[in-house]
């Protein structure tokens, strides 16, 4: 069986980061300060939880430099508790591990090529001359297209579906419901009807990136949708046609993004916002939850477009004045006109 609990001179020789106290304090599992359990360990990375660091149960605890005499308990002390946890977590709850091979109940189409180390599960469907790199694990029910590329270590859950000659990077994680590669919404208006555009772009994924569950990114009408390394997609995001997202972007659940809409590197994006099409979203920019961008942003920052929720009566009296903001602009500009000639009568 595999090892399950490790010292925290093991812990810290493999991450970095210096014990104070017992160095030979054993964890086998991480915890939340207010309920973690004998043998987990726990992380302050913000002064507000210094009660709950007080009381609790932790074997030892992660924490950073200005709180390292915060408590007596045995400690790693780092740069950044909360990254330094995610990977203590990682360390501790490994992927589970699969045998390599493809299932009996898998259907392979004609000259696809999987790699000996990947693993195909029950009833997963792979299209012809579609290529599925090394140690990759396609689970039960996933759809992979034709000419599909998917790179090393990737990990797609049960029921992901990969349309046609999209490309995918290595150590890609798709949750269950997940759908890359859809067709773009392409209409054009003729005499009262839609006329669908074919969509014969497709969308490619860069390395180390993560898409939630039933989130979905739609093919280029004729370019590709790009998705760059290390972006971490939520669930239910819609990823519309042409859409670039920049590197180590991170999108938080319900996010919409319409067409051709280029989003920059570092940015983070709150869940519900809805951004539209067409638009530049420069590196390092944050926009927070159910903001709606109609214009693009040129410059690094935070952005916020919310109405704040209020009593409902109170609500409809104040947006039943928004209605007649122009309205009230143009009385203010004339006063302000007409007292500027009052003064200079003065």
């Amino acid at each position: 069986m595999e090892r399950t609990t490790y010292r925290l001179e093991e812990i810290a020789a493999r991450f970095g980061g210096r014990v104070l106290g017992d160095a030979g304090t054993t964890v086998n599992q991480v915890g939340a300060l207010d309920s973690a359990q004998t043998g987990q360990i726990a992380f302050l990375s913000s002064g507000k939880y210094r009660a709950q660091l007080a009381a609790t149960r932790a074997a030892a605890v992660i924490l950073g430099e200005a709180d390292a005499g915060a408590t007596a308990l045995p400690r790693i002390v780092c740069g950044n508790p909360y990254a330094y946890f995610a990977r203590v977590s990682a360390f501790l709850n490994p992927a589970e591990r699969v045998s390599p091979g493809n299932h009996p109940s898998a259907v392979i189409g004609e000259g696809a090529q999987i790699h000996p180390t990947a693993h195909i599960g029950p009833h997963v469907v792979v299209g012809a001359r579609a290529r599925i790199g090394p140690r990759c694990i396609i689970m039960a029910g996933c759809c992979i297209g034709a000419d599909v590329a998917i790179g090393e270590e990737a990990r797609l859950y049960p029921r992901v579906v990969v349309y046609h000659g999209c490309v995918l990077g290595d150590r890609l994680i798709a949750h269950s419901g997940a759908v890359i590669g859809s067709d773009g919404f392409g209409m054009a208006p003729d005499e009262g009807r839609w006329l669908k555009i074919p969509q014969i772009g497709r969308v490619v994924i860069g390395d180390d990136v993560e898409i939630g569950a039933n989130t979905t990114i739609d093919r280029g009408a004729l370019d590709d949708t790009v998705i760059e390394d290390g972006a971490k997609l939520d669930n239910q995001i819609q990823v519309a046609h042409n859409v670039r997202i920049g590197a180590h972007t991170a999108i938080a659940g319900c996010v919409g993004i319409a067409g051709s809409t280029v989003i920059g590197k570092r940015c983070r994006i709150g869940g519900s916002a809805g951004i539209l099409g067409h638009l530049q979203i420069a590196d390092d920019v944050e926009i927070s939850s159910f903001t709606l961008v109609g214009k693009s942003i040129r410059a690094p920052g935070s952005y916020t477009g919310i109405f704040p929720f209020s009593a409902s009566e109170d609500w409809r009296r104040n947006a039943a004045h928004l209605r007649h903001l122009d309205e009230l602009a143009d009385k203010i500009k004339t006063l302000q006109h007409e007292i500027e000639i009052l003064k200079g009568n003065n």
